[in-house]
């Protein structure tokens, strides 16, 4: 600004009120920060000025300007309004940008002070549990584009511009992950570290790619047969078992004698081993996964089969077996993803 207004040159005239709110208006736009504003009003005011609890005023040893009061209560206002406001790289402003509840005008500018452009396709993933850790390792695997992250909860939201297509990107996670974490997760309340892709989309979309992030999160999961990394692209017709009710999930006849089966030590083993011979198709190749002998796997498969019914033989009992075993499994990620939420 050049011709900085001065109080001393001002009087109470109206002209002289308009100039101070011209003033306000131009040290707003400028983008300035705390500390320049108010050397910029000490400078307009020919005196100190103090702000506490957010109410500005005038350290003036003269007697007072007819203006005092106005530059007093604008700058308040100003200071006010800059507090509500998120800085660039706040995650308030990630917040705004995956939020579904926000009008498009507060998107977009949140999307610009993010620094993200809006004529390019964003993705969204969820990063929960031992959020700290993990998230280093996927900002880590995240190769080039930009990226800005806001915490709510134990769930970490990553906004990504720039990245590549979900499967190499999935895996990329995923490999990252296995090799910082190469053991199942077996204690309790320790599962291990989750991520939910969403699909990649408009950037006013973002919303849109966040929940499909969090749907994708229900399929995770820490056990040797399963994967840390779900990108919502690759779920397909899964992803309607997502949506079935937890209540009828549990009431569902089969499901309920696999918890039951599940809750002792020797069944839990067996529960474990039929999940792992449903996702690796052979006897032999569950073993070397499992680092069993082949002949336990079928040990396991047979406790199983007499209890439940199912003939692993059959294709159709194959199938049920495998689709129970998946549903019992979402049930169980999602109920661990909403203990997170508690506080």
């Amino acid at each position: 600004m050049t011709g900085r207004p001065r109080l001393a040159e001002l009087g109470s005239d109206p002209g002289s009120v308009l100039t101070v709110l011209r003033y306000f208006d131009a040290l707003a736009d400028g983008g300035r920060g705390t500390e320049d504003i108010l050397a910029a009003v000490a400078e307009l005011a020919g005196c100190p000025v103090v702000v506490d609890a957010g109410i500005a005023r005038l350290e003036r040893r003269s007697p007072a300007h007819p203006l005092d009061e106005l530059v007093a209560d604008r700058l308040s206002r100003l200071l006010a309004r800059r507090a509500a406001v998120p800085h660039l790289g706040d995650p308030a402003l990630v917040e705004v940008v995956i939020s579904g509840k926000e009008d498009r005008v507060d998107r977009g500018r949140a999307i610009r002070l993010l620094g993200f452009d809006e004529s390019r396709d964003v993705r969204v993933l969820a990063v929960s549990a031992d959020v700290r850790a993990t998230l280093r390792l996927v900002l880590g695997a995240l190769s080039g584009g930009r990226v800005a992250t806001a915490t709510l909860g134990r769930t970490v939201a990553v906004l990504y511009q720039g990245g590549p297509a979900a499967r190499p990107l999935g895996d990329a996670i995923e490999a990252a992950i296995a090799t910082a974490y190469p053991a199942p997760r077996t204690r309790p309340g320790d599962r291990g570290s989750w991520v939910g892709i969403g699909s990649e989309t408009g950037i006013f979309a973002a919303p849109k790619s966040w929940s499909e992030a969090l749907g994708a999160l229900r399929f995770a999961s820490s056990t040797g047969y399963g994967r840390h990394v779900i990108a919502y692209e690759r779920l397909g017709v899964l992803e309607l078992l997502a949506r079935l009710p937890a209540e009828r999930i549990a009431a569902n006849r089969d499901i309920a004698r696999i918890n039951e089966i599940a809750a002792t030590g020797a069944g839990a083993l067996d529960v474990s081993t039929v999940e792992a011979f449903c996702v690796f198709g052979t006897l032999r190749r569950t073993a070397e996964e499992m680092h069993v002998h082949h002949s336990t796997v079928a040990a396991r498969l047979a406790h199983l089969s007499e209890r439940m019914g199912w003939d692993f033989d059959d294709p159709m009992d194959r199938f049920t077996a495998t689709l129970t075993l998946m549903v019992r499994r979402i049930s169980l990620s999602a109920a661990a993803l909403a203990a997170d939420d508690l506080p």
